[in-house]
């Protein structure tokens, strides 16, 4: 069995203001979880959000913003 990496990626919208978090989307389709860490500390703690928790979030994030 093989085990797959997450993929970290941060926003291309995030500036250098130092409060950015990384998200590594490659494990929802074959695990249903959304990993989210602190992109200054990726050593530190890793929340694990379902798909469906994260599709929530962004859906929650994007009506916040009009």
């Amino acid at each position: 069995m093989t085990s797959e990496a997450p993929r970290w990626f941060k926003s291309s919208y995030s500036g250098n203001g130092g409060q950015c978090i990384e998200v590594a989307i490659n494990l929802a389709a074959t695990h249903n979880v959304v990993p989210v860490r602190d992109s200054k500390n990726t050593d530190g703690a890793v929340l694990n959000f379902t798909t469906g928790t994260w599709s929530s979030f962004i859906a929650y994030a994007a009506d916040q913003s009009v």
